[in-house]
């Protein structure tokens, strides 16, 4: 009869889960040590360390809370609630005051806060009502805010008119940064700075600073007409043109100009066209062509 031999593993295997028992047990008193260790070196008494887990516990549990009531809605049914009892108290919009409106129509106004009426003033969205607000053209900012118990008060900055923008089919009124504020009739246009010209509108803000480098002249300028899309052409209300040079040439030109105009009154004066496009030189043209070499040299100042 053979003899079966049978591997001892049963005896390693056994050795084997000691030894990684063992190791683990070693690791966790290494670990706890330095844990140990660290604590005591910092300036708490274990009561207080206590204390601070209990907080850490609490605020956990409330954070826990605080999210399953927001999935499931309670804060805005506690705010509904709270404005419903605030409405019963007589605490809804009733009135609303506009203030700030000159040009723009009240009834604009109106129209974006219609549907406030009777709202609870706790469920009124101030910075809504704002940003409905400033989509109307005229207005350039608004501050809305509430007046308890049934006030709800709108306080509009409008855009100041500055000139008259000319397009192919219309005459558009604009502010000082070009910013379209309405249609506008011709006859209303009347006395108004007109720009014209492609792409003319985009620099009504750049037209600005070129006419502020002259303020003196900025009465006698009736029109601007942008060329080329790089430089200006001045109408005065005499009907003369002034051709200025591109870029920041541009200025200094005109600076120039008012120079020999305070000198020899070219505006008004016999010159229908003055070109200021070539540096340190002015060419004067008359009804019936270029105007004398004298004239333009007496101008210049030689």
């Amino acid at each position: 009869m053979a003899k079966v031999k049978r591997k001892p593993t049963g005896v390693r295997r056994s050795a084997a889960a000691r030894s990684r028992t063992q190791k683990a047990r070693a690791a966790k008193r290494h670990t706890s040590g330095l844990l140990d260790r660290a604590m005591a070196a910092l300036p708490f008494t274990e009561e207080q360390w206590h204390k601070f887990f209990m907080v850490m516990i609490a605020a956990a549990g409330l954070t826990v809370a605080w999210f399953a009531a927001s999935y499931a809605g309670v804060p805005e049914i506690a705010r509904t609630e709270l404005a419903k009892s605030a409405s019963r108290a007589g605490f809804e919009v009733d009135r609303v005051r506009v203030t700030g409106v000159e040009r723009l129509s009240k009834q604009a106004v109106f129209e974006r806060v219609l549907g406030e009426q009777d709202r609870p003033m706790p469920l009124v969205e101030v910075d809504a009502i704002r940003d409905r607000l400033l989509e109307l053209s005229w207005v350039a900012d608004a501050r809305v805010s509430r007046q308890l118990p049934d006030l709800l008060r709108i306080d509009i900055v409008e855009r100041e008119p500055h000139a008259v923008v000319q397009k192919p089919d219309r005459l558009i009124l604009v502010d000082a940064s070009g910013h379209e504020l309405e249609p506008i009739s011709r006859d209303e246009a009347e006395g108004m700075l007109l720009i014209w010209g492609p792409g003319a509108q985009k620099q009504v803000a750049e037209l600005g600073r070129l006419l502020d480098a002259a303020p003196a002249l900025k009465p006698q300028i009736a029109g601007a007409e942008w060329v080329g899309n790089r430089r200006w052409n001045l109408r005065f209300k005499s009907g003369q043109l002034l051709a200025l040079p591109e870029g920041d040439k541009g200025p200094a030109a005109l600076v120039k100009f008012a120079e020999m105009d305070g000198r020899n009154r070219l505006i008004g004066g016999k010159a229908v066209a003055i070109d200021m496009r070539v540096p340190d030189r002015a060419y004067l043209r008359c009804a019936d062509g270029p105007c004398p070499r004298e004239m333009s040299a007496a101008v210049e100042g030689e």
